[in-house]
């Protein structure tokens, strides 16, 4: 038996009412079902999961998941961040190995998004890992809300960042996606229990204060993030004019 197939991993899935740019999201309906639902049911699919948690703080999602037959830990209010969340659900869930965090908003996430998450940890040297997608579209290179993912050819991150990297000297910046060197990091985390308790314990740290990325925070404080690459994009969904691609997306899909 590997470490791997040994290994006991948790999908917890963090989920707020409040949203500044789309209050309620989780309960917004995508083919007739809240998006909570459907994240959990993708989550539910993937047959690695030992246990499928939704993290709130909110009753009204707390009762919307209770509805459907899903399982719900609340939360406190005052988490700063998704992880924060997630690891006061973790602390208290004993038969866990790794946690999988999968945002409320990416009803899409795939199936084999998650497994190749969790086949990570098949290398006692990964604590932490992730996912990123080739960039195909030039002006995602240089879009702000797109954050690009540099890492070795071993998969260890080097740096995430807002900016257009990495940088090709030498080469036209309209001809740069063509080189096949850009990444979009995807918000799918996966984490050693353990190590994701200490994360929690960390300081803001001015890399993550300046991008307004959290994953900066652990890198500062020396942890490896290792990233693998999929073909699969994200499909999140930030404001309502998202939603309204969901559903479109939902109906040219649900008889594949």
């Amino acid at each position: 038996m590997t470490i791997f197939n040994a290994m006991k991993f948790t999908a917890i899935i963090p989920a707020r009412f409040a949203s500044t740019r789309f209050p309620g999201k989780p309960l917004a309906l995508i083919g007739g079902k809240p998006m909570i639902q459907r994240v959990y049911e993708q989550a539910e699919s993937c047959e690695l999961f030992s246990k499928v948690v939704v993290a709130t703080d909110d009753e009204r999602i707390s009762n919307a998941v209770e509805h459907f037959g899903g399982q719900v830990m609340m939360t406190r209010s005052d988490h700063i961040s998704g992880t924060d969340r997630i690891a006061e659900v973790a602390a208290n869930l004993p038969d866990t190995d790794v946690v999988i965090n999968i945002q409320g908003d990416e009803p899409f996430v795939r199936v084999e998004q998650l497994k190749q998450l969790c086949s990570f940890f098949d290398q006692p040297e990964v604590a932490i890992a992730t996912l990123a997608h080739p960039i195909v579209a030039p002006e995602m290179i240089v879009d702000p809300n797109v954050v690009k993912a540099v890492f070795a050819p071993s998969g260890r991150a080097l740096y995430f960042s807002r900016a257009p990297i990495p940088y090709l000297r030498g080469v036209d910046q309209l001809e740069w996606v063509k080189e096949g060197k850009h990444f979009q990091h995807l918000g799918l985390y996966a984490y050693r229990k353990e190590v994701l308790l200490k994360l929690t314990e960390l300081s803001p740290a001015p890399l993550e204060e300046a991008e307004s990325l959290e994953q900066l925070r652990w890198l500062t404080a020396g942890y490896s993030i290792f990233v693998g690459v999929t073909p699969y994009k994200s499909l999140g969904i930030d404001t309502p004019e998202d939603l309204v691609k969901a559903e479109k997306y939902w109906e040219q899909n649900k008889n594949r």
